[in-house]
């Protein structure tokens, strides 16, 4: 088996939109990612992925945005507004956990502290799949952790949830209720497609505990990483402070060019499902794995800049590339939430009122509002147990209501 590394912005593009490389990057993941959406490839994928989509049409985001996100941020954000301080990826990890719940199809019925505790352990149990080919401990404890987890959100979350859906597909077929009262989520529409896209109950089960992963876990570590940039960046430019606060598509542009320079995973791995030849010029077989460096890619000079490898929510718009870079992926295999995160590119004409800001920018807009800053006496702490080293904790201060 070769190892073969692809870095340039221009080939790692290239390399991703080629169709006949499968996902490899959650392989060692299996126990949970085995058989869901981001490791399915041809016609399985295309199918799963048509069925899931359509949650994620444009007028869902509009919908999502404007109905639902802002009453759970708030009451989400309260207490903590209450003590004056928050742990960032505490907080964020409570407020996406439920976002995602929401379109995933993962009811809380309690809606209590400790059931949100209690999903929130599973979650965080969940996320040690996605980088488990990065973990440097025993894989074989964290895949008895994560299995038991698993069985834990099955029983706990999943059966309910999926009884109650089925329970609404009973009504609408008796003519008891219109087809509007059903839920906008991921897990109904995968269940009203069963007859002609079977998926096995476990696997159905994966699938929504992956959306509950990739739509919460990959997100924290994104408005992290974006928050500390800003706090950086507005210490060292304070004529910036009042367009943070005040403009909200500066603020959006501040957040694609964080999540630029730190896509959720370093790396996307892939392998061919056939001999192919790559834009870096060599041939590869199926035994062999292709690593797309998205870091080193999104710091290219040559598409973002002499400065691309430093933080710069003034830079100006790429040519031929996106702000964000690679960090969403591109072609089959892209990320399916983009524009739920990152929301839709601004034109030059846009205006703020109506535009689709993505959560990641509206998170970070309610947490300036509220005078959100980097507590002077508590440092924020770098996780070093993965090659990610995203941040495990960032305590922040609140003006307290």
């Amino acid at each position: 088996m070769t190892s073969i590394v692809v870095s340039g912005y221009k080939q790692a593009s290239e390399t991703l939109r080629l169709p006949n490389l499968r996902q490899a990057l959650y392989d060692e993941g299996a126990i949970l990612m085995g058989n869901v959406l981001v490791n399915l490839h041809g016609d399985e994928h295309r199918n799963r992925r048509l069925i899931e989509t359509k949650v994620f049409r444009r007028d869902f985001f509009q919908w999502y945005e404007t109905e639902i996100f802002p009453a759970t941020l708030e009451e989400t954000l309260a207490p903590y507004l209450a003590a004056g301080k928050a742990d960032l990826v505490d907080f964020g990890f409570r407020v996406m956990m439920n976002l995602t719940a929401d379109f995933a199809g993962v009811d809380r019925p309690e809606r209590t502290p400790e059931e949100t505790a209690r999903l929130l352990r599973i979650l965080r149990t969940f996320g040690k799949a996605a980088t488990l080919g990065q973990a440097l401990g025993d894989r074989a404890a964290i895949r008895a952790e994560i299995r038991q987890a698993l069985e834990e959100f099955d029983q706990d979350f999943f059966q309910p949830s999926m009884a109650r859906r089925r329970g609404f597909l009973e009504q609408l077929n008796r003519g008891e209720i219109a087809e509007d009262a059903l839920p906008r989520d991921v897990l109904m529409d995968l269940l009203r497609s069963e007859a002609d896209t079977p998926i096995a109950a476990d696997v159905l089960m994966k699938e929504i505990g992956f959306f509950l992963l990739a739509g919460a876990f990959t997100t924290v570590h994104t408005l992290v990483h974006a928050v500390h940039d800003l706090f950086t960046w507005r210490a060292q430019h304070p004529e910036d402070a009042a367009l943070y606060a005040n403009d909200v598509l500066f603020l959006q542009k501040a957040m694609h060019e964080s999540m630029r320079l730190h896509p959720s995973s370093p790396t996307a791995g892939r392998r061919p499902t056939c001999p192919v030849h790559l834009p870096t010029g060599q041939d590869a077989t199926p035994d062999d794995l292709i690593s797309v460096d998205l870091m080193s890619a999104n710091r290219d000079c040559a598409i973002f800049g002499a400065d691309a490898g430093e933080y710069n929510p003034r830079r100006p718009a790429p040519r031929g590339a996106s702000p964000y870079g690679l960090s969403f992926g591109i072609g089959m295999h892209s990320c399916i939430g983009l524009n739920l995160a990152a929301g839709m590119l601004p034109r030059a004409d846009t205006q703020p009122d109506g535009h689709q800001l993505g959560t990641v920018t509206l998170i970070v807009r309610a947490l300036l509002a509220h005078g959100a800053r980097p507590d002077p006496e508590l440092a924020g702490v770098v996780d070093h147990s993965t090659i990610r080293h995203n941040w495990s904790s960032y305590p922040l201060l609140l003006d307290a209501r």
